[in-house]
């Protein structure tokens, strides 16, 4: 019989946590998420500090990048396309585009490359993989705030007034972090084991950029090729956050529903995808 110590009856008495491999069909575990909310804050301000980190602008990057490109496709869409705006200023139309276009791609971004650029965490202290995706998302947001608050100045300037329909704007861009957070997830799973993933899609991007309606409205389009606008997930959603901020331009709420419903189909698929390869990632990466 084992002799058992007021040392030992103390250790025994300890917490312990089992790691053990969750179900595929458990998408997310809230309850463990949250309990590691302090280190998606953490992650988050990380990100913030180290992009600024020695910028002579600092934040000011923020507000040239959707400055400028609004800039160079409004003069081209002047110029070249001779695009209408639906009654809008044109650089107001493009602008609005892409403030909105920003939190897109940057979510998409840094998610697709949230393991590699965090590979030591990941291959050395456990933690819910999830919580690598989640913390870039904040940083976004704060990226988009300052953005909007530009977008606000420029409407007062243009004597622009806001209409109940900007309460719908969060709405729709939440639904475009969640297209892009799915749509990262698979490709952040891939780049562990395919590291071309990392090349290719910057390039997919760009060329989504061209083809969204950024730039453009759906009046541009001839009707018979109204299909192929709507075919494009993003569209519904650009024309809806572009809606909300600007009532003049007219929005088909069928595009809408099919770009919403394609949404959280794509966040779930991604989920699970990233789930199902989230056991090797320790290993492979």
């Amino acid at each position: 019989m084992k002799h058992v110590t007021p040392q030992n009856q103390k250790q025994s008495s300890q917490p312990l946590t089992k790691i053990r491999p969750s179900s595929l069909w458990q998408a997310i575990n809230f309850r463990e998420i949250w309990k590691f909310r302090d280190l998606i804050l953490i992650l988050a301000g990380r990100d913030i500090k180290l992009r600024y980190r020695q910028a002579a602008m600092g934040v000011a990057w923020v507000v040239l990048q959707p400055l400028v490109g609004a800039a160079i496709f409004a003069f081209l869409s002047e110029v070249i396309a001779k695009t209408p705006t639906d009654g809008t200023p044109r650089f107001l139309f493009t602008f609005t585009g892409f403030i909105a276009w920003t939190a897109f791609s940057s979510t998409l971004t840094k998610v697709s490359s949230c393991l590699l650029q965090n590979s030591n965490l990941v291959s050395k202290v456990y933690f819910p993989r999830l919580v690598l995706p989640l913390s870039t998302v904040i940083s976004v947001l704060l990226d988009f705030i300052v953005g909007l608050t530009v977008m606000f100045a420029f409407m007062l300037f243009w004597k622009i007034g806001l209409t109940i329909n900007v309460l719908l704007m969060p709405v729709w861009l939440l639904l475009m972090l969640l297209m892009a957070l799915g749509v990262g997830l698979i490709a952040a799973g891939l780049s562990v084991q395919y590291r071309d993933v990392q090349y290719v899609l910057p390039v997919m991007i760009q060329f989504l950029l061209f083809i969204s309606p950024v730039w453009y409205p759906r009046s541009a389009m001839p009707e018979k090729y109204h299909f192929l606008y709507n075919f494009n997930p993003l569209s519904g959603l650009l024309d809806a956050f572009r809606w909300s901020l600007l009532p003049s331009v007219p929005i088909d709420w069928g595009s809408v529903v099919y770009s919403s419903v394609l949404s959280l189909g794509v966040l779930l698929i991604g989920i699970y995808f990233f789930r199902s390869m989230e056991r090797r990632f320790a290993d492979v990466i």
